[in-house]
């Protein structure tokens, strides 16, 4: 089993390879009042390109930041320099949070050695190593386009997974608003879940460092939330963030392949068309 994750010792050992590209994937929600581009220019880890998963989706849907066509994918991760012979770290400033969304993202558009750097750059700052400032461009690569369907759930499989019980929905969001005892922060989102839904907050997988928790503490967290790891998954959340935390822990745990619904609560909770739960 190889790890999804790498450290910060790893990642300093090898900074400056030809073959290692660095991602600053640093992305907030409205409310935080945070700019990922912004705090990637005052410092970053040196080498390291910026991942916009706003700017980099799919701009016909209406739905946050959905994953684009492979064709417009191939073009604007061309433009960024990325290449699917070298291997990528990506990262955010939380810890493990927007990274996994690229992660997942590079992924489903057939790059295959990605990996998530633990602990973000909370854990390069508390190492002490290098950053530095301003833009960072690669020269540009031509790609092809590719898309592994596999790895994407749209409604269709949430609906069909949940009348069937054929695979397991887990969605990373906090208790409360799973519960839809707090509101959405997305304007004309209803609260609440999909019924028959499990609840598993990313934060939970991770270490108050913001580092993902040991393998027999995942096991631990997932059969806590009730999740069979033994049957199939589908993660959702918000808007295919956090839902890509779990997909990421769980690639930690040997499950590959596990599916994201990209649309997840944003699309789920603002249709009319769509059934929803509250309470715990």
């Amino acid at each position: 089993m190889v790890s999804p994750l790498v450290s910060t010792d790893w990642l300093a050992e090898r900074l400056g390879h030809a073959d290692i590209q660095v991602i600053d994937a640093s992305w907030f929600l409205p409310m935080e009042s945070r700019n990922g581009g912004q705090e990637y220019l005052e410092g970053h880890i040196p080498g390291a390109i910026f991942f916009d998963i706003d700017a980099l989706s799919d701009e016909g849907q209406d739905l946050p930041h959905m994953l684009p066509t492979p064709e417009a994918f191939a073009v604007a991760a061309g433009k960024l320099g990325l290449s699917p012979a070298s291997t990528q770290v990506v990262y955010d400033t939380v810890g493990i949070r927007s990274s996994a969304r690229v992660w997942w993202n590079l992924r489903a558009m057939g790059f295959e050695k990605v990996f998530v750097l633990d602990g973000g750059m909370k854990a390069w700052r508390a190492a002490g190593l290098p950053e530095e400032t301003g833009l960072v461009s690669l020269t540009a690569t031509t790609l092809q386009p590719h898309f592994a369907a596999d790895l994407v759930a749209d409604i269709s499989d949430v609906r069909k997974a949940l009348s069937t019980g054929s695979e397991q929905v887990v969605d990373a969001r906090a208790a409360a608003r799973f519960s839809g005892d707090a509101p959405e922060p997305r304007p004309g989102v209803k609260p609440g879940h999909m019924p028959g839904a499990l609840n598993l907050p990313f934060d939970r997988l991770l270490t108050p460092e913001g580092r993902m928790k040991a393998p027999e503490d995942l096991t631990q967290t997932f059969e806590t939330a009730g999740v069979d790891l033994d049957r199939p998954i589908i993660t959702t959340c918000g808007s295919g963030v956090t839902a890509s935390v779990i997909a990421l822990a769980l690639e930690r745990l040997g499950r590959s392949g596990v599916a994201v619904y990209d649309g997840s609560w944003s699309e789920w909770g603002g249709r009319p068309d769509t059934e929803i739960a509250t309470g715990a």
